[in-house]
Order: C-alpha cells, then structure tokens, then sequence
C-alpha cells in the first residue's frame, strides 16, 4: 500500500499536468478565438467596401444618364432606353394615381366606349346603381 507522501506527489503530479493541459488548452482556444474575430472583421471590412464601390457605381450610372440621357454611346443605348421608358411609365401611372386622389374615375369602356373621359366617383357611383341588372 502506498503511503501518505506517496499519494500526495502522484496527486500533485497529475494536477501539475491537468493544469498544463488546461493552460495550453486555453493558448490555443485564445489563438483560435483571434483568429476568428479577425476574420469577422475582415469579412465585414470586405462586405462594407464591396457595398460603397456598389454605391460608387451607380452614382456613376446616375452621373452618366443625366449627361447623357439623349445621346448615349451605344454601349449604353438599351439602358438609357430602358431608364427613359420607365419614367415615361412612371410618369403616367403618378398622373393616374393623381386623377384617383381628386376622386375622378376613368370611365369603363363598356359603358360608352370612351378612353378619355372622367367621372368623378360620386357620379360613377350613382350610375352603376341606376343601371339595371339583367
């Protein structure tokens, strides 16, 4: 049977290797956790410039569409087209949403056949109770 002494030193021995172990285990955790963080940052840093060189670029576009909208190169043509009939398009719908807010109802071309005329909502309203149903 081993004695006092004996038990004492195998025990401080084999805390003296846990505690080694622990501490080269915490060495590495560090260095990993570093080594994380900076590749967090350094992802976000890639991310946010990738986004201004974004933002750069279309303010380029925006540039170049508004010095030359009526006469693109022809590389640029298609796009400046494209811009221009969207705002056509855009142009169209706002007046359309306008005649909507002031209560005016394009007439349905069922009724009389006519694209151009309004009738203000009261009216249409009026009219389409009036109209018999079959």
């Amino acid at each position: 049977m081993p004695n006092y002494e004996e038990l004492k030193k195998r025990a401080k021995d084999a805390l003296d290797t846990i505690a080694d172990v622990s501490v080269e285990a915490y060495k590495i955790a560090e260095e990993k956790a570093r080594i994380l963080a900076k590749r967090a940052i350094l992802t976000t840093d890639i991310t946010r410039e990738r986004a201004l060189i974004r933002r750069a670029k279309i303010s380029i576009g925006d540039v170049y569409y508004n010095l030359h909208k009526d006469d693109p190169g022809e590389a640029f043509k298609q796009y400046c087209d494209n811009i221009n009939d969207s705002l056509e398009l855009i142009e169209a719908k706002q007046r359309e949403l306008e005649e909507l807010k002031k209560g005016n109802v394009p007439c349905d071309e069922e009724s009389c056949g006519c694209t151009e005329c309004e009738v203000p909502a009261e009216e249409a309203k009026e009219e389409e109770k009036e109209e018999p149903k079959e």
